[in-house]
């Protein structure tokens, strides 16, 4: 038993290769596991296409002017991914993120919205498009293994929070021609599609909405995967009974494991497994290891989030500036850390509940996902 485990820790640290930049190729591991698990390991790990399906590197692009053909110190610039990065940690394959946090629901916050999202999906393009021997667009499941064996790697784009759709479901095909291939519903508040699974008001459509259900429809009339990370327990359920094709959690974890209303419960799991779904491991610390409450913490962001207004509309200086203060505050009020002994923990758990078919890594870099045992370069 100990040495299957070690084999999952050495091949979990594998699969999310991006932070794991040289892990096998280094002069310094960070575990002591026999040198046979961790050949066995890098054999499976160059053997396999492995794929992130959830990373939030386009904000990088965005508000850090972060260049993605080159070589980023984590260090210096506060980041995870990048396209040499992504190669020396031998991951194949990305889903970027087009993330937008929830605004005010009405005709001039949506169209707000789709301009901004608009503006990511071109940050995307343009970063592919600069680097043309390290990234290509990936549009379907051939594309990775296509893109793969040129030795670039393929970036697929996903929309987390169906916020930009606004009530326009003609907006839908217009991300899906733009390259996007799955909508995250909701995000960290209830929208016009669904109630989020943490809306500190709680439920408003005690589920998915009568406009949801269309979006639900138009997905699967063009092809994109309905992801369910974000969205209320209810939510979920209807959302498998809505979609005609298997839905997706791109970053999740196991509620058995740690107790968040974000991460999903057995039975869910079980659900997901029988709608021939997949639930990918988010390595966010909250949702790996249960957290105590820390008032002092949650007072301070409090007041951070009414000084930025919800983080909402923000100039680039003013989202420096709370990104800054949002540092200060969990290096002044540290959370329990999270490792990947933890992360693994999940794995098994979900393995034996949902089988191994159904699970995979979405590791939520650049958005606040990664964990003590990381190598950060």
């Amino acid at each position: 038993m100990q040495s299957r485990r070690k084999f999952i820790v050495t091949t979990a640290l594998s699969a999310v290769g991006v932070a794991v930049t040289t892990g096998f190729k280094g002069s310094t591991y960070l575990f002591s596991e026999d040198d046979k698990l961790k050949k066995k390991a890098e054999k499976i790990h160059n053997k396999i296409l492995t794929i992130d399906s959830h990373c939030d590197t386009p904000l990088s692009i965005i508000y850090r002017n972060l260049d993605l053909g080159v070589r980023n110190d984590a260090r210096k610039t506060g980041t995870k991914v990048d396209f040499p990065r992504m190669k020396e940690g031998g991951l194949d394959a990305s889903f970027f993120a087009v993330f937008l946090g929830q605004g005010k629901r009405d005709e001039e916050s949506n169209k707000k919205a789709k301009e901004d999202a608009l503006k990511i999906f071109d940050a995307i393009h343009k970063s592919i498009s600069e680097n043309p021997d390290l990234a290509e667009l990936a549009l379907n499941p051939k594309d990775a293994y296509q893109i793969e064996k040129t030795g670039k790697r393929a970036i697929y784009i996903g929309i987390e929070n169906g916020y930009p759709i606004g009530k326009e479901l003609k907006n839908i095909e217009e991300f899906y021609n733009l390259g996007a291939r799955y909508i995250t519903l909701c995000h960290s508040s209830n929208n016009d599609i669904c109630d989020s699974s943490t809306d500190e008001e709680g439920s408003e459509h005690n589920g998915i909405s009568p406009f949801g259900k269309q979006v639900v429809k138009e997905m699967n009339r063009l092809g994109m995967m309905v992801d369910v990370s974000h969205v209320s327990d209810k939510s979920f359920y209807d959302a498998v009974k809505l979609s005609k094709t298997p839905v997706i959690a791109s970053h999740s974890s196991a509620r058995a494991i740690c107790d968040h209303p974000r991460n999903m419960d057995d039975e869910m799991l079980k659900t997901l497994a029988k709608n021939g779904g997949v639930i990918q491991l988010c390595v966010l610390n909250s949702y790996i290891r249960e957290q105590p409450e820390n008032p002092e913490r949650e007072e301070a962001l409090k007041k951070l989030r009414e000084k930025y207004n919800n983080f909402e509309d923000l100039s680039k200086e003013q989202r420096a500036e709370a990104s800054k203060v949002w540092g200060q505050i969990y290096k002044d009020f540290p959370p329990l850390p999270a490792n990947i002994s933890s992360a693994v923990d999940h794995i098994d758990h979900i393995v034996k509940v949902a089988g191994i078919d159904h699970v995979g890594v979405g590791t939520d870099f650049d958005a606040g996902g990664g964990i003590d045992g990381f190598l950060i370069y």
